[in-house]
Parts: structure tokens; C-alpha cells; sequence
């Protein structure tokens, strides 16, 4: 083989962020490759929840509101945030979900392009941005919205934002989109496709739901961002999402879910609503307390990594996957690009009868997921990834497509969550 166990086993003990996956906990005997869908849960995170009931709420009650910084949440879980994806303290606001945000952002982002009627989007786009943006289009008053072709493999010889460009015209207002492809896990250029949409005068709207805490995010001169932090940020199932808001726009945007948490003055209890200052207006109703907790548990790890060793072991865990799987499968068809410099932190193959084979590889003690119609997805969490995890999992999902041991029939029957 073109590398051997021992070999990865010595990449190991050098890993500058070996130290980290201490601080999670990981069922003995399996590999987990699902971090790009639920993160792995930080050890001290079941104590800081317990704390959180037993002493804020069970003790103190709502006098932890102030005492212990439960109404601020929003604002310094968002602060905490910040910096993985580039962003400064007053600029980033955590709290409701993905979906939610993308809502707020796409509703605050049309105003500022008054008589544009157009909003692009990926076509390959993950269902709730599609779905959202939809919704908004309709009941924000009868937006076009304009298609954009996936990332694909990223293996022609053009560049992948050519359809972009194509889409941009006098009418488009906004455009979201992934900086990395939930289903291929290729990645756009976030810098450069920022300029030419903005060079085209639209908005630009990202989702970094699968890019915030797997590779370094600098959101740059971006006008909105969003995203989630249950996957590679290890908050926990449900976790908040949080929303970027650009300081030049700041004060010249309305958030149109307009709640009682985002007034000026909510203990006032004026009649009418007056939104806070700054990136406060977008929060809408009360905190999860117990959630933040969970966020904040994890977000204590986050503030002691390097983002560049992150990066720098992603791309060694992927091209390592790769690697393995062009020798001992090469057969199986890699959906997402080879080259490591223009992916996330994903490694996605196309199979015809992907879902047993993932339901077999799981039996294996290896644990990845599968996404219509024919992507077997592997995501790599580098805290607590490790060279030996991703030697192991190649070698089981060789042995699965060699013994067809997926063809079984318990592994046909399909789960509700695939």
C-alpha cells in the first residue's frame, strides 16, 4: 500500500493538535466521519450544561439573567464566534436557527437593492437555503429567482464560478450561496466570488455552515454571512446559528422578524418596535439558555486553535482518504474535486446503492452518511480525527465494496435520517 498503518501512526505522534482530541468524547471502536453533520461532544460540555440548570436556573433563577449574562448571549456567543470566520466584536449575533437567519439576511439584503427583482442561488444549493430564499421571494413581493449550476467535481479545466458570472446582471439584488458544497464538499473562492458579485452591484450572502471550524474563513468584504455550529463547532444537537451583518450595513437595515429582543429598549415595553443599535436588531426571541451553554462549552476549545493547522490537517486527512481509496478502490467514482486546495473538509464518492453501503460500513464501526441519489459523504473533523482513524475507515469501506456485504437486506431498509 502506498502508506502503511504504522506509517499514519507516526504522522500521529507528530500532529501539532494531537493534544485535542482529548477533549472529546468518542465511542471506543469507531471512526467517526460525521463532523460535517453532528460534531462530536467536548468532554467538559455535559458539566457546563449541569451548571447551567443546577446552579444559574435551579439556585439562582431569573436573576441569572444578569448574574450570569443570560441576556447578553446572543451578542457574546456572537463575539466568540467572530474570529473563525474572520469577523470583528459587535459584528456577529448568535441565536435561532440557519434557516431563520438566512430569512433575516435575505430580507434585510433586497431592501438595500431597490427595483432589482432577481436573487441567485445554487441550484445544488442545501434544501433549506433553496427552500427560504423560495419563501422569501414569494412573500417579499414576487422576486425571480435565478439558478446557478453546482460546483460538480471541480475537475474541468474552467473555472467553477463561470455560471456565476453568466447569472450576473443589472437585476440581480442578492446572491447566496455555500462556500462549500454540502454533497461534494468543493469550495468557491469566497474572496473572489465576493468581488464579482458586489463588482456587479448585488449583495453577497454566504452560508459557512460547512465551513466555519474546518478551514480558516475570512468573510472578508462579504455583506451577510450565516451558519450553524452543531457540525464542525461541536455545539450539540440544535445548537444556535448566528448571522454576520456587515458594520457598513448595520444601522441601515431592518430586520423584519422584529422582536421584543431586538428593541432599543426592551424593558421599556414601548408599543412600537424601534430596533437596537448594530447587529442586536436581529436578535427576534429569548435565548436558549440551556443551548448557548452547550455552544459555549465548545467555543472554550475553539479559542486555543490555530485555524492553519486546522486547514493543514484537513488537507492531509482527505488527501490521505483519497489516496488510500484510489489504491485499494479505484473503481469507486470520487464526487467531489481532487484536487485538496479546492474542497472543504469532505471527502464525497458516488455509488449507485450508497445508502447500504454507508448502513454497512457503520456495522464496521465506521461513520459517514449518505445524500440523494448516489453520494456517500465522509467528513473530517481534524480536533479529534486522527491519520490512523482515516487509514482504518478506507481500508473498511474497501472491504465492504470487495465482500458486498452491503448487499444484505437489513441495510436496504432506509432510516428515517439518512
Amino acid at each position: 500500500m502506498a502508506i502503511t498503518r504504522a506509517e499514519c501512526q507516526a504522522l500521529d505522534d507528530r500532529d501539532p493538535l494531537r493534544e485535542f482530541r482529548d477533549a472529546f468524547s468518542l465511542p471506543p471502536g469507531i471512526v467517526y466521519l460525521l463532523g460535517n453533520s453532528l460534531g462530536a461532544l467536548p468532554r467538559h460540555t455535559p458539566e457546563r450544561v449541569a451548571r447551567t440548570v443546577e446552579s444559574e436556573w435551579g439556585v439562582h433563577l431569573g436573576a441569572s439573567w444578569n448574574t450570569a449574562g443570560w441576556w447578553d448571549l446572543p451578542q457574546s456567543t456572537g463575539d466568540r464566534i467572530a474570529p473563525l470566520i474572520g469577523a470583528g466584536p459587535g459584528q456577529v449575533l448568535a441565536g435561532d436557527s440557519t434557516s431563520v437567519n438566512i430569512f433575516k439576511a435575505v430580507a434585510a439584503a433586497l431592501p438595500l437593492r431597490p427595483g432589482r427583482r432577481v436573487i441567485v442561488s445554487d441550484l445544488d444549493n442545501f434544501p433549506t437555503d433553496r427552500y427560504v430564499v423560495q419563501g422569501a421571494a414569494d412573500a417579499l413581493g414576487s422576486y425571480e429567482i435565478r439558478d446557478v449550476g453546482s460546483l460538480g467535481s471541480q475537475d474541468s479545466t474552467g473555472s467553477p464560478d463561470d455560471a456565476l458570472a453568466d447569472a450576473l446582471d443589472d437585476d440581480v439584488a442578492l446572491v447566496l450561496l455555500s462556500q462549500v458544497d454540502y454533497r461534494t464538499g468543493a469550495m468557491r473562492d469566497l474572496a473572489q466570488v465576493t468581488e464579482r458579485v458586489q463588482a456587479a452591484g448585488a449583495i453577497m450572502i454566504w452560508d459557512l455552515c460547512h465551513s466555519a471550524g474546518a478551514l480558516p474563513v475570512e468573510i472578508g468584504a462579504a455583506d451577510f454571512a450565516v451558519g450553524c455550529t452543531y457540525k464542525y463547532l461541536n455545539g450539540g444537537p440544535g445548537a444556535p446559528a448566528y448571522i454576520y451583518v456587515a458594520p457598513r450595513h448595520q444601522e441601515a437595515v431592518r430586520n423584519v422578524l422584529s422582536g421584543w429582543h431586538g428593541h432599543a429598549a426592551p424593558f421599556a415595553f414601548e408599543p412600537d418596535y424601534r430596533p437596537a443599535p448594530g447587529v442586536r436588531r436581529f436578535a427576534t426571541g429569548s435565548p436558549p439558555v440551556l443551548s448557548y451553554a452547550a455552544l459555549n462549552a465548545s467555543l472554550d476549545i475553539w479559542e486555543k486553535v490555530d485555524m492553519h493547522q486546522v486547514r493543514a490537517k484537513s488537507v492531509a486527512l482527505t488527501s490521505l482518504f483519497v489516496e488510500l481509496l484510489d489504491e485499494l478502490a479505484p473503481d469507486l467514482e470520487l464526487a467531489g474535486p481532487r484536487d485538496p486546495e479546492r474542497r472543504g473538509s469532505q471527502v464525497s464518492y458516488r455509488h449507485p446503492d450508497g445508502y447500504p453501503v454507508v448502513r454497512a460500513l457503520a456495522d464496521r464501526g465506521v461513520v459517514g452518511d449518505y445524500r440523494a441519489p448516489d453520494i456517500v459523504r465522509f467528513g473530517f473533523a481534524p480536533l479529534y480525527l486522527r491519520h490512523v482513524d482515516v487509514f482504518d475507515a478506507a481500508t473498511a469501506l474497501a472491504a465492504v465494496l470487495s465482500d458486498e456485504s452491503w448487499r444484505d437486506e437489513k441495510y436496504a431498509h432506509r432510516l428515517a435520517v439518512t
